[in-house]
């Protein structure tokens, strides 16, 4: 949806649809109706001059590789014409202009052509191009039509920009307003007339900053605002920014997982309370708290204290005033910011956003994770702990900036409620589980060392502690990133299930202590076990210790998965059969007459079962009085 408006002097505001602007004048005589005609006019021309739009033809003859001749036939007509800008804002109104009958056919570094609806070709030099910039939001560019040699400087951005820059009127600010409450993106566009003379001091002064050693940022933007002063303003722009699908549920999912939402955008404060309201981000019944703009101590401290007494509501609160609240009262606002349901900063740049994801970093416990789609949320992406680009119309630098990629915003439900929760059960039982596996064995040297007066003398020699590290134990033990507690489907149904990982529970100190303590357990049994069952020779001692130490890990591992995967089973049996198998050539470490014997295969399955029937036991009863939250959703 497009909105064009264009007002004569001392007219009223008037607006347009997507095909035709229309006006709101005063009646008058046919040459009041022709200074009409004639606004709307420049108004759509500015439109089609002052962007960074440029035209792309697909045609048949750059497809069968004919470039040279493709280029020099080139039809502006082409069906096949396609426009490409870093923003789509600017796309949507160049084609809007060519659905009024001025069309961009084409562009390069030094001109522009549009074509009328006659079928006219009308050609531009661009002599000077200022682009868009987050500090200045607003762009410019000076072109001289080559039929009648006049030179014209366009100018569009913000409207709190180009409001001190444009000629006195009164009907700006209340269309701004009215376009921003329907939820529109507004930019105001305005032009200037230069003689020759002028801009040549103007070429002269600018070229003369260009080349300035010291301050030359500073004096190049001097002698540009020199030019931006009365500026005759010609339109009013306003592109609806369409929500992506299942953006409101993906909201909703996100809430009720226990995750706060704050939304950050550089729009005005009146679109980004319709955006927020549309997403659902702020429910239609809810309170919303507007903080009023404020410049000094004095009035951020009476408009903290009149929030403070507001509960459960939302907060909409613009960059300006935000950055003063921090300069005066950075810890009260942060606290009464993270006690509301949800919060929008609007007019933000782009190093305010970063600002804000570290000001929650350094008062909060929590992580942040900055969502953005734009090479204006880059900053926010890089100073979040986990930064997630989305791919779309506004370009590829967020998705290359951030640590994960999307397409679509509903994907993050996925990523974080399935991907998220499963990266975090797994790694958790996998990391705990790794330590385990070392401190057992540690604990059974040291139980050795202990019973035989402290002696140097390993347990495990050679090859059984490489083989316990690697085809004995690694393949069960890796195959933990298989589990799962509950399907995909459940996860994304229930997002309550991912609101119990800011519990911490699945990896604490409580759970570290409690694989410690199974760890001497387990050890202390294994060995004291063999020591007491062996026979008369040392090499039985290894051989029952060592066979019991396999089983128990196996067994652990069966113990720890809750859904079985085909590849976990595979895995067990394939390590029991690589151990069993190996004891065929292992004759330097066991004594196959031993082995091959009942009192081995007792001893062995009388230790294993000490040591891990007490935790089989213990798993069944909390299992059944103190049942996880999602064993109901397993079964």
């Amino acid at each position: 949806m497009l909105q064009v408006t264009s007002q004569p002097s001392g007219g009223s505001a008037g607006s347009g649809s997507s095909t035709t602007p229309s006006q709101k004048t005063q009646p008058s005589g046919p040459k009041v109706r022709k200074s009409v005609s004639s606004r709307i006019h420049e108004a759509v021309k500015a439109i089609a001059l002052c962007h960074n739009v440029t035209p792309v033809y697909e045609s048949l003859g750059a497809v069968n590789g004919e470039t040279e001749s493709a280029e020099a036939d080139q039809d502006f007509s082409d069906d096949n014409r396609t426009y490409q800008a870093s923003s789509p804002d600017e796309v949507a109104l160049v084609r809007w202009t060519e659905s009024v009958g001025l069309t961009l056919v084409n562009r390069d570094l030094t001109s522009l052509q549009l074509k009328t609806p006659s079928g006219q070709i009308l050609s531009f030099l661009i002599l000077q191009i200022f682009p868009f910039t987050s500090e200045s939001k607003r762009m410019g560019i000076i072109v001289r039509d080559e039929s009648t040699g006049e030179i014209t400087f366009y100018m569009k951005g913000a409207d709190v920009a180009m409001a001190s820059i444009v000629q006195y009127n009164d009907w700006l600010e209340e269309e701004c307003g009215n376009m921003a409450r329907e939820g529109l993106r507004t930019l105001v566009v305005a032009k200037k007339c230069l003689s020759e003379e002028q801009y040549q001091d103007f070429e002269n002064r600018y070229n003369q900053a260009k080349l300035s050693i010291h301050d030359r940022a500073l004096k190049v933007a001097a002698v540009v605002e020199s030019l931006e002063r009365e500026m005759e303003l010609l339109c009013l722009t306003g592109v609806e920014d369409q929500l992506q699908a299942d953006v409101r549920p993906t909201l909703e999912l996100l809430r009720n997982a226990g995750i706060k939402i704050w939304m950050l955008t550089g729009d005005k404060l009146e679109t980004a309370t319709c955006i927020a309201k549309s997403s659902h981000l702020v429910s239609r019944n809810q309170d919303i708290h507007v903080f009023k703009p404020v410049s000094n101590r004095g009035e951020a401290h009476l408009e903290l204290n009149a929030f403070r007494r507001k509960h459960d509501c939302a907060l909409v609160i613009s960059g300006d005033s935000l950055e003063v609240c921090l300069r005066y009262y950075e810890h009260e606002l942060v606290e009464l910011a993270c006690q509301c349901p949800a919060v929008v900063c609007c007019r933000c740049s782009p190093t305010q956003k970063a600002q804000i994801v570290c000001l929650l970093q350094q008062h909060t416990d929590n992580r942040t994770c900055a969502i953005g789609d734009g090479g204006n949320d880059v900053s926010m992406i890089q100073a979040a702990d986990c930064g997630i680009g989305i791919e779309g119309k506004e370009g590829k630098q967020a998705s290359l900036a951030a640590d994960f990629s999307i397409t679509q915003f509903k994907h993050i439900g996925r990523l974080l409620m399935v991907h998220g929760r499963n990266s975090y059960k797994r790694s958790a039982a996998l990391g705990q589980f790794v330590m385990h596996r070392g401190m057992i064995i540690s604990t059974m040297q040291a139980v050795f060392s202990s019973v035989f007066f402290f002696a140097s003398v390993p347990l495990y020699q050679g090859f059984l502690m490489v083989g316990y590290a690697t085809i004995y134990t690694m393949f069960p033990v890796f195959s933990l990133v298989l589990d799962q507690d509950v399907k995909p489907e459940m996860a994304l149904l229930y997002p309550e299930l991912y609101k119990d990982l800011t519990k911490g529970r699945s990896l604490s100190f409580k759970t570290f202590l409690i694989w410690v303590l199974i760890s001497i357990y387990q050890g202390g049994i294994l060995m004291y076990g063999a020591l007491v069952l062996f026979e008369s020779e040392f090499v039985h001692v290894v051989a029952i210790s060592f066979t019991a130490l396999i089983l128990t890990e196996l067994l652990m591992v069966a113990l720890t998965v809750r859904t079985w995967h085909w590849l976990m089973v595979v895995a067990e049996f394939f390590s029991l059969g690589c151990y069993l198998a190996s004891l065929a050539f292992l004759n330097e470490y066991f004594d196959l007459s031993f082995i091959t014997t009942w009192p081995f295969l007792w001893k062995v399955s009388a230790i294993t079962l000490v040591s891990c029937l007490p935790l089989y036991i213990i798993k069944y009863l909390k299992r059944k009085f103190s049942p996880p939250s999602y064993s109901k959703l397993s079964s």
